[in-house]
């Protein structure tokens, strides 16, 4: 989408719908959702009901011109063969248990205890709620969506950075910036939750304060067009344009420019930096991803990237570091490739690669569990609940109508918020709750060990 349609699609700010206003959906009562009962039928006589409903009926119709002798046969032989039954349907309760053919003190099982299996978590299929988000831009290489450590959640919509407090769900605007410098074409939570970057559509990006609703600074001379997708590493934040360009800013200092890599073609619409803070991964519409690694910028390598990965066939915007392993990152591409692909980012290698079918537009890993979720476009607009490192399937989840192309994690990382071109904003408990640290076993104190001992 260039520059002069999203200008005219800022223009298109509906009056009649509230940005991150619930959605007020009708839920039938849990009661109402049970299975169907399907009986068993192993107790049932189909045989007797066969002659019942056939022989039998002639028998009855014919009882009148029947001899004593054979009415006092007929009733003899039904009672022989239990033919007097009123109920041709009928259900047994269960079978008895079966009965222990060895002692219990000589099972297997107080020789080797089993371990008991962990129970398997409940991976709720709706949306815990749907918000109204009018305007999102329907535009795959901005990021538009984040969630800070403070639990507040930012949203572009159009030219307003609108943040939702997921503490009491209460919203409140940021700032809205004007036409000739949106629309809003990213946003990033800082790591203190406080301070909040806005990359706009003129190659701006604005810092504010998020508690006093104040701006701090502008950073200008960055880039030559909009500004697609940042990234912090402390007080380094990483700026990725459609120039090309990737921009290192201390946000400290006056000259806030101190490093610059170069070496995608076109837009680069994904960043992320690694846990270490060494690594920044880099994804671009020219179908690349680089991988840069902080102590080679200012060496004398003729290649400021440490690996150059072109196994994708489209552009790669969806990018993801493995919490529980430092050199694992996650890579999905666009509408052409509809891959993910796992990379040691060690040695460069590809070590596995999975065809999705549809449009990869983000991806996050569980801070709980070894899962990856992935949210697509065209055709099912879903997001996909992987268990890694097998990659099965463990849930698919449905309920928006265009392609799902922003999702942001919860601070506890239980929660997870997804942005769709169909203007809606869903919150999805997919990860379940973390466990809770076990606590230590308390020590049997000798008695009146609290009192000082008598020298």
């Amino acid at each position: 989408m260039d520059a002069g349609s999203l200008k005219s699609f800022s223009n298109l700010k509906g009056q009649s719908r509230c940005p991150l206003q619930e959605q007020l959906l009708s839920r039938k009562n849990s009661k109402e959702n049970m299975d169907r009962f399907i009986p068993n039928r192993s107790a049932m006589d189909f045989d007797y009901a066969h002659y019942m409903l056939t022989d039998g009926r002639k028998i009855k119709e014919n009882q009148t011109v029947c001899s004593p002798a054979r009415e006092a046969y007929r009733k003899q032989l039904a009672e022989t063969l239990n033919m007097n039954r009123t109920r041709i349907l009928a259900f047994k309760n269960k079978p008895p248990a079966p009965v222990e053919l060895f002692p219990s003190e000589h099972s297997t099982t107080s020789v080797h205890p089993t371990k008991s299996a962990k129970p398997r978590r409940h991976i709720p299929q709706s949306s815990e709620r749907t918000l109204d988000a009018p305007d999102l831009v329907d535009d795959f290489y901005l990021n538009l969506l984040d969630w800070g450590s403070s639990n507040v959640l930012a949203i572009a919509l159009g030219n307003t950075v609108y943040l939702w407090d997921a503490s009491d769900s209460s919203t409140s605007e940021l700032v809205t910036v004007d036409d000739e410098n949106g629309p809003v074409t990213s946003v990033s939570w800082a790591p203190d939750g406080r301070h909040i970057a806005i990359g706009l559509n003129n190659s701006e990006v604005q810092l504010w304060d998020s508690a006093s609703n104040h701006r701090l600074r502008t950073l200008r001379g960055c880039h030559r067009s909009r500004v697609g997708s940042m990234a912090w590493n402390n007080h380094i934040l990483t700026t990725g344009g459609m120039d090309g360009q990737i921009v290192n800013n201390d946000v400290r200092i006056r000259s806030h420019i101190v490093e610059t890599y170069r070496g995608h073609q076109q837009e680069v619409c994904g960043l992320k930096w690694s846990a270490s803070g060494q690594q920044v991964a880099s994804g671009g519409n020219d179908n690349v991803v680089h991988i840069w690694d902080r102590s080679m910028a200012s060496s004398n390598s003729p290649t400021q990237w440490l690996h150059r990965l072109e196994e994708h066939t489209s552009a790669v915007k969806a990018l993801a570091w493995c919490p529980f392993q430092s050199n694992l990152l996650a890579t999905g591409g666009g509408g052409g490739d509809r891959t993910i692909k796992f990379w040691n980012t060690n040695t460069g290698a590809c070590l596995n690669s999975v065809d999705t079918g549809s449009q990869v537009c983000s991806l996050l890993w569980s801070k709980n569990e070894r899962e990856l979720l992935s949210s697509h476009g065209f055709t099912q607009n879903q997001l996909t609940l992987w268990k890694y490192p097998s990659m099965v399937k463990m849930a698919e989840l449905t309920g928006h109508t265009s392609r799902v192309l922003y999702m942001a994690q919860s601070p506890d990382g239980c929660t997870v918020a997804s942005a769709a071109g169909d203007e809606t904003l869903r919150y999805w408990n997919v990860f379940g709750v973390p466990e809770v640290a076990k606590t230590a076993p308390k020590v049997n104190r000798e008695p009146f060990s609290h009192l000082n001992r008598i020298r």
